[in-house]
Parts: C-alpha cells; sequence; structure tokens
C-alpha cells in the first residue's frame, strides 16, 4: 500500500541580483499521518519556551537559544522527520542566456527539480507545498509536477497529489525547513555576526558528526546536502 507523503519547501537568496554568491532550496518531509502530532509538538515547544510568533531564521536571537537548541535535538531525535538542501555555489557563474533560455526563473524550478527528484519514489504518494514565490508560479508549477512525475515514469501523474503554494504562517513545519535552510544558507555565506545562530549551527554540526560546507553521500536521508557548482567559464 503506498503511504503519502507531505514535503515542505522554502528557498534562501533565490533572487537574481542578490548579491549573494550562494542559492539554496530546502525541503523537510515526513509521512502525512505524522504532520499533526508534529505539529503539535512543535507548538508545544514554543509555548514552553514563550518563544511567541513565527518561527523564522532571521528572527533567531540569544534570548530563545535554549529553544532554538531544544529544536535541533528534537529534529535528530524525530526519525519521520528529513531535511534536504540543495547549494548552488558561486551564483555569479551562471549564464542564464546559454543554458536557461534568458530565465533565472527556469533555473529555479530546475534546481527544484534536482531538489525533489531525490526524494520522490513512484512507490509512494507526495504533496508538495512550496513557500510563496509570487502569484505568477502556478504554470511553472505545473510544468515541474509534470516533469518529476515523468521523470519516475508516472506518466498519469498520480504519484504527487498536490504540488502548491502556502504561506510560511500555515506550517510548522515549513517554518523549521526557513530555521534549518538558514542555518545551511548562513554557514555559507560565511557570516558569524550573530552570536545564537552561530552557536546552533555548531551544535548542529556536533550532533551531526560533520560540517555543513560538504555534500552528504544521497543515502544519508536524515540531513543531506548537495552542493552544485557551476563550471568555470558558463559566464559570458
Amino acid at each position: 500500500m503506498r503511504e503519502t507523503y507531505n514535503i515542505y519547501c522554502d528557498e534562501s537568496c533565490h533572487l537574481e541580483n542578490d548579491h549573494q554568491l550562494v542559492m539554496l532550496l530546502g525541503a523537510i518531509w515526513c509521512p502525512r499521518d505524522e504532520v499533526v502530532r508534529l505539529s503539535r509538538e512543535m507548538q508545544d515547544m514554543k509555548s514552553r519556551h514563550k518563544a511567541a510568533g513565527e518561527l523564522k531564521w532571521t528572527k533567531v536571537s540569544m534570548a530563545r537559544l535554549d529553544f532554538y537548541l531544544e529544536l535541533v535535538d528534537w529534529f535528530l531525535a524525530e526519525t519521520p522527520l528529513h531535511f534536504r538542501s540543495l547549494v548552488v555555489l558561486h551564483k555569479e557563474r551562471l549564464n542564464h542566456v546559454i543554458f536557461n533560455e534568458g530565465s533565472h526563473d527556469d533555473f529555479y524550478y530546475k534546481m527544484y527539480f534536482s531538489l525533489l527528484s531525490k526524494i520522490l519514489s513512484p512507490d509512494q504518494c507526495y504533496n508538495v507545498y512550496l513557500d510563496i514565490k509570487d502569484t505568477r508560479s502556478r504554470l511553472k508549477m505545473s510544468k515541474l509536477r509534470e516533469v518529476l512525475c515523468n521523470d519516475k515514469y508516472d506518466f498519469t501523474s498520480q504519484m504527487i497529489g498536490h504540488l502548491q503554494n502556502i504561506r510560511s504562517h500555515e506550517s510548522y513545519l515549513l517554518q523549521i525547513c526557513d530555521f534549518l535552510l538558514g542555518a545551511v544558507s548562513y554557514r555559507h555565506r560565511g557570516l558569524a555576526g550573530n552570536a545564537a545562530k552561530v552557536t546552533i549551527i555548531n551544535y548542529l554540526e556536533e550532533r551531526l558528526g560533520r560540517a555543513l560546507l560538504h555534500s552528504t553521500p544521497l543515502r544519508e536521508e536524515k540531513f543531506n546536502l548537495f552542493l552544485f557548482t557551476p563550471r568555470e567559464g558558463w559566464r559570458t
């Protein structure tokens, strides 16, 4: 019998002209039947630590450090939860004229294909939720769903039930994705100005037993990283 999974996706430094040298996409997923329980536990954790409002990496501060460290422990202990991030290094090398018909948007969805195609299995079903990027992405998402299904020889598109935008305040799991992706992004951008963020990243790396700066084997399912480096000379 097929099991249904929910996948929640977020992005960081994804704009073409944001002067950042990296771009990141991330996904967190679990069986659909676990979403309510995990969301309630997340809500309880926030209440105990008096962490009001939406969980966002940009809001991390020393005032709630105990909450963030407990969140790391909780994520790592919850076996139904998995995280994968795709990190595009040297974003300045990208040449969309040659490789993406001049469209950074096309490149963005190609990277989403690379992120998600390694998560999906044709033996299971999925609902995929992307943090809303803009209101013009409906056709691109429809195409992404079609390409992902075709890649798994699911020509009836039954593997993916939904692929749609949501807003981060609608999902605790999407907020956790934002938090973990923010940690990976902060490390790859070489930032160190926020002591709480540095402490969280060091703690996460210690618990994982490895740095966030390297790709993991594809078989790593708990915290999977894939670093993509455009070839030299891609830019004219």
